[in-house]
């Protein structure tokens, strides 16, 4: 999925800042970035290919969330990367990866694919039915340098391993069965049911994201929807709870 420049800067953006004493910034759903190709409904959080916006230039080293509906049958062909680790995470659907290290798979719900592009790679995502859509997050993160070798990672989650607590499915070390990534970031998965609750402390000086991938849910007291992300600067702790029904939610503890 390209239309992005590996290369780009790191920048904060500075709207709906939650007032009080926590530091949260709301990107509420609705401010996307939207475009409906017919084959492609998408969602970009940041700015990405059509949707030019210098306020909402990434978070960090976080630099897109795109959230995907792809027609059956259809699907992005090959095309290039470079400099960036790109995560995929299926929300609904099956997704057929190929790229140019000779990796190929199909995801679902619950797996999770890397792909560290480097010094080039070029790949395909495509529908792997010709009768269902599929719905998928695609994750940019920005690499700790240039220049990396390209590499390529999927891994199978058993969807309990999700539920009431935040599952590692990428990190720099491989912590919990994550796959590496290039980057001082981790990110984590979980489903929360009615009532439950998860806490992930953040240490001095690290900043964290959650982006809700199905639901409604709360961050730090905030109420979210699907769709929404919320940026977490000068917090202890990312505190989520699920109040009114299950809730799935990708959560990124940032340098």
């Amino acid at each position: 999925m390209d239309g992005v420049d590996g290369s780009a800067a790191v920048l904060r953006f500075e709207s709906d800042v939650i007032p009080g004493d926590h530091m949260l910034t709301l990107r509420r759903a609705a401010d996307r970035g939207h475009f409906d190709h017919g084959w492609l409904d998408t969602f970009h959080t940041f700015a990405f290919a059509g949707y030019q916006d210098p306020a909402h230039m990434g978070f960090r080293s976080l630099r897109v969330i795109n959230e995907d509906r792809v027609a059956p049958g259809e699907g992005f062909g090959t095309h290039p990367h470079r400099d960036m680790e790109i995560i995929t995470w299926v929300l609904e659907g099956t997704l057929a990866h190929r790229d140019s290290t000779g990796a190929g798979g199909v995801l679902r719900h619950g797996d999770v694919q890397w792909m560290s592009a480097g010094t080039g790679v070029t790949h395909s995502e495509m529908n792997g039915s010709t009768r269902e859509p599929v719905h998928l997050l695609q994750i940019w993160i920005l690499p700790d340098r240039a220049g990396h070798r390209p590499a390529y990672g999927q891994s199978a989650i058993p969807l309990a391993e999700l539920r009431g607590t935040l599952r590692p499915i990428a990190t720099p070390d491989g912590a919990g069965g994550s796959l590496v990534i290039q980057q001082d970031a981790r990110v984590y998965a979980t489903i929360l049911g009615q009532g439950g609750a998860a806490r992930h402390p953040l240490a001095p000086g690290r900043h964290g994201w959650v982006q809700v991938a199905r639901g409604a849910a709360t961050v730090n007291g905030l109420v979210v929807q699907a769709g929404d992300g919320v940026a977490l600067s000068s917090e202890a702790a990312i505190e989520l709870a699920a109040p009114s029904g299950e809730a799935e939610l990708l959560v990124f503890d940032l340098a």
